[in-house]
Parts: structure tokens; sequence; C-alpha cells
């Protein structure tokens, strides 16, 4: 197949699965063109079935900002022509599915169907603000295939947006040969020398996220332990948490490593995961730590539960609870034998239901029902 991915391409959820997937298809045969205004952030142009197509929006003085949704929309069409693409596969309703709808109409009569994957932030806070509920709705309803990254969010699209066509359930998924517990020793002792048990987060540290939560959890577990804290990614509240670790004497113990490319490499480094969002629409940060052997602690909202299993993988609290969170990690971590054993749940629950080896299969089939139509 020869399909186009447009996506986010900066540091978050959505743009990580749909590169990865598109890195994976092209492992498998299939010709994968992304489609964006810069090249997604884990894309490997090294891989020859891997090709990229620049959207470049030009500025005009009667335009207070870049038609960027127009010249996504012709830059697909000119892709589809040139490439005599099967498929397009945007993530994200807003406004990628708007510009796929543009394209396919151009393309007319010729046949360009597309699929949109809801990933969460494009239902839960774009889609819902009711400027942009009628065109996401819209969006949705025209598309060819639609797919949600967990029970979670398909049950609240069709709610809150009167969806009155399928929605397929697609999980988000990790490499479970490359997310494994092979540690980065280098890593491990730079950051803790003395051996002291190390607690990541990992996020686009948008508010949404609660990275200072992550701060405060592990003021409390310093108060009654040595530990380091390693926090990776950047976006808004990154300089806010860096303060927040100053202020509270925590910095030399607490490590901000900006945007990585390689996650696996750090996270298998880690004895315990910190995501304690304020909402996930499914938590791929986490799975990537559990594939890791890394148990988790997380927050009860969205999609999370769906991942994490509360008390066996993991723990599950509510958002803002930094207390109940600092309690269970201490649990954990005071307990070597009980960290390792989360670890190993939480690597056989991922490799159970999120490989990617089980979870492309999913995608290859649906991709070719909505190109044949059926």
């Amino acid at each position: 197949m020869r399909v186009g991915v447009t996506c986010y391409p900066t540091y978050g959820g959505s743009g990580v699965v749909a590169t990865e997937l598109g890195q994976e298809f092209a492992a498998r045969g299939h010709e994968i063109h992304f489609i964006s205004y810069a090249p997604p952030i884990r894309m490997n142009l090294a891989e020859p079935n891997v090709h990229f197509h620049e959207v470049e929006v030009s500025t005009y003085p009667l335009f207070d900002h870049p038609p960027y949704a127009l010249a996504l929309a012709t830059k697909m069409l000119e892709v589809f022509e040139l490439e005599s693409l099967d498929l397009l596969h945007v993530h994200y309703a807003i406004p990628h599915s708007v510009s796929a709808i543009l394209a396919r109409s151009m393309a007319a009569p010729r046949r360009l169907p597309f699929i949109t994957t809801l990933h969460g932030t494009d239902i839960t806070l774009v889609g819902a603000n009711r400027d942009f509920l009628p065109i996401t709705r819209f969006s949705i309803e025209q598309s060819d295939g639609v797919t949600a990254i967990s029970s979670y969010l398909q049950e609240r699209t069709i709610r809150e947006f009167d969806i009155r066509r399928p929605i397929e359930i697609i999980p988000n998924f990790v490499n479970c040969d490359i997310y494994t517990r092979s540690a980065d020793g280098a890593l491990r002792a730079r950051i803790a020398p003395a051996g002291e048990p190390i607690l990541m987060h990992l996020s686009n540290f948008r508010p949404v996220k609660r990275a200072l939560d992550a701060v405060e959890i592990f003021a409390l577990i310093r108060d009654r332990m040595p530990a380091k804290l390693v926090m990776i990614g950047d976006g808004p509240d990154r300089a806010a948490a860096e303060y927040l670790a100053y202020k509270k004497g925590l910095h030399p113990d607490v490590r901000f490593l900006g945007k990585q490319d390689a996650v696996y490499q750090k996270l298998a480094s880690a004895d315990l995961f910190l995501l304690p969002s304020q909402l996930e629409s499914f938590g791929l940060a986490a799975l990537e730590a559990m594939a890791c052997e890394v148990p988790v602690i997380a927050t009860r909202v969205g999609g999370v539960p769906e991942v994490v299993e509360d008390g066996v993988d993991g723990y599950l609290v509510e958002p803002g609870d930094v207390a109940g969170a600092a309690r269970h990690a201490i649990e954990i971590l005071s307990r070597a034998d009980r960290g390792r054993e989360m670890g190993q749940r939480a690597r056989a629950h991922a490799k159970k239901k999120f490989c990617s080896q089980d979870i492309i299969p999913l995608y290859e089939r649906y991709y070719e029902r909505v190109i044949s139509g059926s």
C-alpha cells in the first residue's frame, strides 16, 4: 500500500503514534509518505520506504494567520497525484481531517479515501469547544474510516458529538522488541551514582500533564528516602517545574533532559514512572515505561485504567493526589522485590495487549477495508 500520513510533528502522543505506525508499516514493505509542516520527531528517513513532504505556508498581509489547512490540502492532493497514494491517514481531527476532505474533493472523480484517528485533545479540548464542535462532527462523519485509541475516547466521542457512524477501537502500541529492560548503564551511573532509585516522567509539559505534580510527589519521597527524578520532554510548564524543584531544594536530585528520541534507552533505567495527568485518553508514555518493566503510578482518568491495572502493574490515584501517589511510590521503592515484581507484570501486560506485532495487523486490515470500500 501507498499511504499518506499527516500528524502534528511535535513532541506529543499523537505525533509519536503516527510516526511509529508509519515506520512499522514501512518495515512491512508499505510505502509511507509523511505530509506535514516539519519532519515528525521520531521519523527515520534512513528507512527506504519512508518519505517526507513539507507543507510550505506562504504569508500574506491579508491573513492574520497563515492558511495551513488550505496549504495542507493542496499538498495532500499533490502527493496523491505524484505518488499514486491508496489512502490518507490523518491523526487529529482538527484541522487534518478537514484538509483531507478538501483534498478528496479536489481529487474527484479519482478516489482518495482517508482515515481519521482520534487521539484525545482533538475531542476533549478542541472539538468540545462550541466554536469547533460542528466542524469536528462533520469531519468525523465525512471520514471514510475513523479509529479511536481507547474505549474511553470512542464512547466520549459518540456521546459528546452525537456520532452515528462506527468508530473502530485500535489502541496505541509499543514495539516490544525495542522497548525492553536494556538499561543505559552509563545513564544510571551518571544520575544515581550511589545506586539511588530513579523515578521518571515523560511528557510534552503541557498543563494537562501536571508535570509540577511529579516534582511535588518526588519532594514527599525525598523526605523519606534517597532518590533521583528524571524529567524527559519539553513544553510550557518545564520552566515552572524547574523552578519548583529549585525552590524545594531538590535541584541536585532532579534532571531535566529535554526532548529525547530514543526514549526506550532512558525509560529502561527507571525504577518507577510517574504520570500524574489531569486527563489522558490512553497514556502512551505509561505503556512505553511498562514495556521496559517499569511500574507506573498514574491518575485514574480517561483511558489510563485500560492500560494500567491498579495494584497489579502500578497504582492509580485521583488527579492532584500527590500524597497518595508518594505513598504508593515509597511502598514500591522501599522494597526492591515489589518493584521488580510489578515491573515484570507491567511488561507481561504490555506484551499481551499492546505489542506492535499484534496492533499493526489491525490497522492493515482496516486500511484494506477502507480502500476497498467495504
